[in-house]
């Protein structure tokens, strides 16, 4: 597969970071591709809309149980080749998605790619960081992470028009096809990297806890699990709120969530723009304008018109946290812990997804649908505070590595 890449080259990896991205559109599409397919699959396999919003939780909740001890377990392992043994595991997972009987089957499908996510993330998490000098990191990040941007703007918008028109299972089978073409585009195109630390003479090696940057890394954690959680718990159930409190044709939701794509789309560039250059301020700015266009989202939700820009500015606003957290957690964690950190990165944000899910369908039962957006205002609240403390904690002088 080729020598291991150094992030001493003075050539941007262009390709590399491309097929990242490419892979990491898929991968996110898959996982989010009930949210827009969610009354469809109720309907046909005869349950409630929380129970298909629960196919989110499983496959969170299966990476969240699997990515850690998967990535400790391949440690030694070339990096490219597991990311195309994971590939051909998630190819077959949605396959089964597609075959799937019943709600007990697609459940079981959906637990298999999220071992197969867990791991992926685990290792294509920090892959980008092993490819650049640690300067352009930001820059990466935003690149591969277009590849999640493109998924809200192309990937589910169109996943969700497919299994309106020809049914739910094709859109699932389509995915296995786009996953087992990229695999080989990953054999061809993606650099193998060295990812293991080089000790000096005389070093000795520590252990990976007692490293100075993990309780950085951890308070990161954290504060992306309280962004994302609110967040997941309205997005999760967005079809059903848009055909409900907002009034829209369930025909006309891939274009809402194509709309939200694209407002993503721009977040995603002004992260990669003002990222590098002001990344505290940017991120609080993000999450401040999430809170306030939800809450609007929420307050005005029967004035159409109203919905629809608060939506643009809300998806414009989240498309540009993933990046910027990743690579806050990248530029937190010394190279030592950097795997450990992108696994437990991916374990944050699935904490968050499946458990935004989970929340959000005990208050689509128990209070209904209109609360949803409140609650993702209240717990944001409490991520911007978690945020502005931990800031005043790194200037007082935690070193990072």
């Amino acid at each position: 597969m080729g020598a291991p890449r150094s992030t001493t080259s003075t050539t941007f990896p262009w390709a590399g970071l491309l097929t990242l991205s490419a892979l990491i559109f898929t991968s996110v599409t898959s996982e989010f591709l009930p949210t827009g397919l969610l009354p469809d699959i109720a309907a046909e396999l005869r349950v409630s809309e929380s129970q298909v919003g629960l196919l989110v939780t499983v496959f969170a909740g299966t990476v969240v149980l699997s990515a850690a001890p998967l990535s400790v377990l391949t440690r030694r392992y070339s990096r490219k080749s597991l990311v195309i043994v994971v590939l051909m595991v998630f190819a077959i997972a949605n396959v089964l998605a597609a075959l799937a009987p019943t709600y007990e089957m697609l459940v079981g499908a959906r637990v298999i790619g999220g071992l197969a996510h867990g791991l992926f993330w685990a290792v294509v998490g920090a892959y980008s960081a092993h490819l650049v000098p640690k300067h352009q990191l930001g820059r990466a990040i935003a690149i591969t992470g277009g590849g999640g941007t493109a998924a809200f703007v192309l990937g589910v918008p169109l996943g969700t028009a497919i299994g309106h028109a020809v049914g739910w299972r094709l859109a699932f089978a389509i995915i296995a096809a786009i996953i087992v073409i990229l695999t080989l585009v990953t054999a061809k195109l993606l650099p193998a990297v060295s990812h293991g630390v080089v000790l000096s003479t005389g070093e000795i090696p520590i252990p990976m806890r007692k490293d100075r940057t993990v309780p950085a890394v951890i308070a990161v954690g954290l504060i992306l699990i309280l962004v994302a959680l609110g967040h997941n718990l309205f997005y999760t159930y967005i079809a059903p709120y848009l055909i409900g409190p907002v009034g829209i044709d369930s025909g006309s939701i891939a274009g809402v969530l194509l709309l939200y794509g694209v407002a993503g789309a721009l977040g995603l560039v002004l992260a990669g723009t003002l990222g590098d250059r002001f990344p505290q301020s940017t991120l609080i700015g993000s999450v401040a304008l999430v809170m306030v266009a939800v809450l609007v989202i929420g307050t005005f939700a029967s004035i159409t018109p109203v919905a629809l820009v608060a939506i643009f500015v809300w998806g414009m606003a989240f498309g540009a946290l993933p990046s910027l957290m990743q690579a806050r957690m990248m530029h937190t964690a010394s190279l030592r812990v950097r795997d450990a950190a992108a696994a437990y990165f991916t374990t944050s944000f699935n904490v968050a997804i499946g458990g935004g899910a989970l929340l959000g369908g005990v208050l689509l039962d128990g209070w209904g649908i209109g609360v949803l957006p409140f609650v993702d205002v209240t717990i944001t609240v409490v991520g911007l505070a978690m945020i502005i403390v931990v800031a005043v904690w790194l200037r007082r002088g935690r070193p990072v590595g």
